[in-house]
C-alpha cells in the first residue's frame, strides 16, 4: 500500500521526467536542419512536391537535457531538470510557508514548466491559486531599438522551433488531464498583456523570454504584484541581454537580495519587501 505522500512525489517525478522527455532520451530524434547547414533551394523545392524534407538525426544527450542546453524535438519543457527541480522547490516553500499568490510564467514554449505547476497544485489539492501562462504565442517579437537599443542583433525572432501555438500549449496541458479553469492564459506580447493582466498577487514569477525588452517588460509589469517571500525566477540570466536587463532593474530598484546560480543559464532571488 503507497501512502498519499509517497503517491503524491511519485507522480511529481513522473511529470518531471515526462515534461522533459527523460523517459525517450535512448531514443533518436529527428529535427530541422540546422541554420548553419546550407541545403540547396531546387533540392528543397523537388523534395516539398513529394511532401518530403530533409531532417536532421540528433542523439539526445542526459547531461544537456540536465542543464537544459539542448531544444528537445519531443519533450515539452527544454528548461532542463535543474531548472524544473529549482521550480519545484520554490512551489514547496510557497505551500509550506503559506506564502499568498499566482504562478506566472513569462514565455511558456510547450507550456511544460505551467504544466508541472498546474500539476503540483493539483497534487497538493491547491484550488486557490491560478497558473498565468503569458505568452505571444507567436514566437519572439523582433527588437524594438527604439524602445531596447539592447536588443540589437537579436535574432530569436527568426527561429521557427520556438513559435508554439495557443492550441497547442491547450492540447499539451489537456494531455495530462490538467487544463481547468485555474489555468489563465495571457497572449500577445508582454508589453501590451503584462500591464493589463489581472493578477493581484504572485508568490512566483518565472521570467523567460530570451530578450532583453521581454525580460525588462516581465520584471517592469509584475515585480511589485510578488509578495514579499515570493519568488523571481530568471531562465535566461545566462544570455547577455536577459543578464543586462535583470541587472539594470536590479540597480534602478536597489534590489540586494543576492541572485542564487541555479544552472548555466538559470538564476533566482527571493523578494524580502
Amino acid at each position: 500500500m503507497v501512502n498519499k505522500s509517497s503517491a503524491k512525489e511519485l507522480y511529481l517525478e513522473i511529470l518531471k521526467k515526462t515534461i522533459l522527455g527523460e523517459i525517450w532520451l535512448e531514443q533518436l530524434e529527428y529535427g530541422p536542419i540546422p541554420s548553419h547547414i546550407r541545403i540547396p533551394e531546387e533540392l528543397t523545392k523537388e523534395l516539398s512536391k513529394l511532401n518530403l524534407e530533409i531532417l536532421h538525426k540528433i542523439i539526445p544527450n542526459k547531461e544537456k537535457r540536465n542543464g537544459g542546453l539542448d531544444w528537445p524535438l519531443l519533450a515539452h519543457s527544454m528548461i532542463g531538470r535543474l531548472r524544473l527541480n529549482n521550480l519545484h522547490e520554490c512551489l514547496e516553500t510557497v505551500i509550506n510557508e503559506s506564502i499568498e499568490g499566482d504562478f506566472i510564467e513569462t514565455g511558456v514554449w510547450r507550456g511544460g514548466s505551467c504544466i508541472f505547476a498546474r500539476g503540483f497544485l493539483k497534487a497538493n489539492d491547491i484550488t486557490d491559486r491560478n497558473i498565468w501562462v503569458a505568452d505571444s504565442f507567436e514566437g519572439l517579437p523582433k527588437p524594438e531599438l527604439e524602445r531596447y537599443p539592447q536588443d540589437a542583433g537579436d535574432i530569436h525572432h527568426t527561429y521557427n522551433f520556438l513559435r508554439v501555438s495557443l492550441e497547442e500549449v491547450q492540447n499539451n496541458f489537456k494531455q495530462y488531464d490538467l487544463l481547468d479553469n485555474q489555468v489563465k492564459f495571457l497572449k500577445g506580447w508582454f508589453k501590451d498583456t503584462l500591464p493589463v493582466a489581472p493578477i493581484e498577487k504572485i508568490a512566483i514569477a518565472r521570467l523567460d523570454g530570451d530578450m532583453y525588452s521581454s525580460t525588462m517588460d516581465g520584471l517592469v509589469n509584475l515585480y511589485d504584484k510578488v509578495v514579499p517571500g515570493g519568488f523571481i525566477i530568471i531562465d535566461d540570466y545566462g544570455l547577455e541581454n536577459c543578464k543586462q536587463a535583470v541587472t539594470d532593474f536590479r540597480n534602478s530598484r536597489q534590489i540586494t537580495e543576492p541572485l542564487i546560480t541555479i544552472d548555466k543559464y538559470g538564476v533566482y532571488w527571493r523578494k524580502t519587501l
